[in-house]
């Protein structure tokens, strides 16, 4: 047995456990205590894992796993969430450098009251597919996109396993995200592969949906508020051709707890 130190942080409610992972003492291959840690009845409980490491040229490198145990895509609040760790364990910035699955990201923290305000660049999408009632796009993850009316009573979960494991995505998996824009807000809900169930938030979920609703000509605005189940955030971007650059993600991270778990490391 081992005690582990870590600290729980969440962004609009999505949220994470974070291991100061500097040593590289932690078994990155070791998703069965990944998958432990996060459960919510026999260990911390969150909807993903990431380590902080050292990374040469960069502040950090954030290296993520879904709540399944399994090493990810990027995630958009783990990115805010992980700048925030950052600066909780002493790499004290205002702008900051990090290395993740999908490349390099820029982001920028200040702190507000007793949360941290975080803006995070996203990568560049270059093109999505638009299909009769559905856009498809890749921001850091995969993200299926649908405008419903009355989000809030929507069958959330149901209609999103139909997409998530039909015949083209039953293997990679994709995220699903329903859409809504009432009174200037984009609402959204997420279906999370890798958690396979709906999430309080997804950063590239949102990220995606308005780039979605921008591409769709339902928004004309290039930075446009978000309601998430957990929060608010809000996505800003520029047009380049089919595409879209300068993408940012920004919102709320906030620290929960921190605390020591026993774990058997070497249990695989």
């Amino acid at each position: 047995m081992a005690t582990l130190q870590f600290y729980k942080l969440q962004g609009a409610g999505n949220d994470f456990v974070l291991i100061d992972d500097r040593d590289e003492k932690f078994d990155i291959k070791n998703n069965t205590l990944v998958k432990f840690l996060c459960d919510r009845r026999f260990g911390i409980g969150a909807d993903g894992l990431m380590l902080l490491r050292n990374k040469k040229g960069y502040d950090f490198e954030m290296v993520y796993y879904n709540s399944d145990g399994n090493e990810s895509s990027m995630c958009g609040n783990g990115g805010r969430c992980i700048t925030a760790f950052a600066n909780e364990i002493g790499l004290v910035k205002e702008k900051y450098l990090f290395l993740a699955v999908d490349g390099d990201h820029e982001a920028e923290l200040s702190k507000v009251g007793d949360a941290y305000w975080v803006k995070l660049q996203m990568i560049d999408v270059p093109e999505m597919e638009v299909g009769t009632d559905y856009s498809y796009l890749n921001t850091g993850s995969p993200h299926y996109v649908v405008f419903v009316k009355d989000l809030a009573n929507f069958p959330v979960v149901e209609e999103a396993k139909k997409i998530r494991y039909s015949e083209r995505f039953k293997e990679k998996g994709t995220n699903v995200n329903f859409v809504e824009i009432i009174n200037g807000i984009l609402h959204i809900r997420t279906y999370e592969r890798g958690c396979e169930e709906e999430t309080l938030a997804c950063g590239t979920g949102v990220t995606a949906a308005v780039l979605a609703a921008a591409h769709a000509g339902k928004i004309q605005q290039n930075s446009f508020p978000v309601k998430a189940m957990g929060g608010r955030l809000s996505v800003s971007f520029e047009s380049e051709g089919s595409g879209y650059k300068n993408v940012c993600l920004e919102g709320p991270a906030k620290m929960v707890f921190k605390g020591e778990i026993d774990v058997d490391i070497h249990h695989k």
